[in-house]
């Protein structure tokens, strides 16, 4: 059975269900426990659930010594930049601990952070960061795009022995979708094909994943079928499932909010350059956010970040103009 539900919410109920499932998982972080009426301290008392201090540095530590010493912390630190001032936590310390211990040590934590709020939240809080972490080796990264793979991607997180950074994109916050009520994992490291196309393949993570399906709606009734496939985890990432479409498609168009040079697209497109370029029978297109940090004038925001028109033009410039050989 499915239960429509927010995308927000959907992360809600993946964590109590795993709190209910596994009595060492434990959730803290700023915001959050204030007061004896907040639903989750009822249900699972301050030793499980509390507020933390403002030190992000403080609340990813705690999560690292108590991760290896048998719990599995969930952070809460709300916005992603908010990790930037605790980096040396998560990616030197973290990631590295099973590695350097010859696997004696497990280290399954979830940091839990908000990112790519573009709404007037200008350069301070629409950042996407995930190029600093999806490259760690021993870090994972997953950045849910719909409610019911917001549930099964904190799921698999929280099972995980490994850190994951969970990132949830917060203009996705309300949006609404049917989520497997009960027990439901997303596997790590599996793409998802949104939609199924034939012409071209476009790749597209968190927000631009709902973006890219509204173009490729609105290509349809240009006649150009459009696969869209979001990787779900940029961290393992799921290279196959994208070079297998692109070797049926021949054409690749890849979305992704993050500027240009700093950016998932970019690894993608490398990886698809040497695995699947004799498949390809015009240039990869990337359709990102301008190499300049978010501004906070609305039409300014627009100008500098990938909307579905900037897609379809992109898609449209593969299948016709730009087309090398057939």
């Amino acid at each position: 059975m499915a239960k429509e539900m927010m995308y927000g919410e959907a992360m809600a109920v993946a964590i109590i269900e795993e709190m209910q499932r596994d009595a060492d998982v434990v959730f803290y972080g700023q915001n959050m426990a204030m007061t004896d009426r907040d639903p989750m301290l009822k249900m699972f008392g301050r030793n499980r659930v509390r507020i933390a201090p403002i030190s992000e540095t403080a609340e990813i530590g705690i999560a690292v010594g108590a991760a290896i010493t048998g719990l599995r912390p969930i952070v809460e630190l709300w916005m992603s930049e908010f990790m930037l001032v605790a980096m040396d936590q998560v990616l030197n310390e973290a990631p590295r601990l099973r590695y350097m211990s010859g696997g004696q040590v497990k280290v399954p934590l979830v940091l839990k952070a908000g990112y790519g709020f573009a709404a007037g939240w200008a350069g301070q809080h629409s950042n996407c960061l995930y190029h600093t972490m999806m490259g760690i080796p021993g870090l994972k990264v997953a950045l849910p795009s719909t409610p019911a793979d917001a549930k099964g991607l904190m799921a698999a997180a929280i099972r995980d022995n490994n850190p994951v950074v969970y990132l949830h994109h917060y203009m996705l916050t309300l949006d609404t979708g049917y989520v497997p009520e009960g027990e439901y994992v997303v596997p790590l490291g599996v793409a998802d094909i949104k939609r199924a196309g034939s012409d071209v393949t476009i790749v597209a993570t968190g927000w631009m994943v709902k973006k890219s399906l509204a173009a490729a709606e609105q290509l349809e009734h240009e006649g150009i079928s459009a696969e869209v496939i979001d990787p779900r985890t940029l961290a393992p990432l799921d290279v196959d499932t994208i070079i297998k479409s692109v070797k049926k498609t021949g054409r690749l168009v890849l979305v992704d909010q993050a500027p240009r040079h700093s950016s998932a697209a970019a690894v993608i497109a490398a990886e698809v350059a040497e695995k699947g370029f004799e498949y390809l029978r015009a240039p990869v297109i990337l359709v990102t956010a301008l190499d300049a940090p978010v501004p906070y004038s609305e039409p300014l925001e627009s100008y500098l970040l990938p909307n579905e028109e900037k897609i379809a033009h992109a898609v449209r410039s593969v299948v016709t103009e730009r087309a090398v050989r057939v």
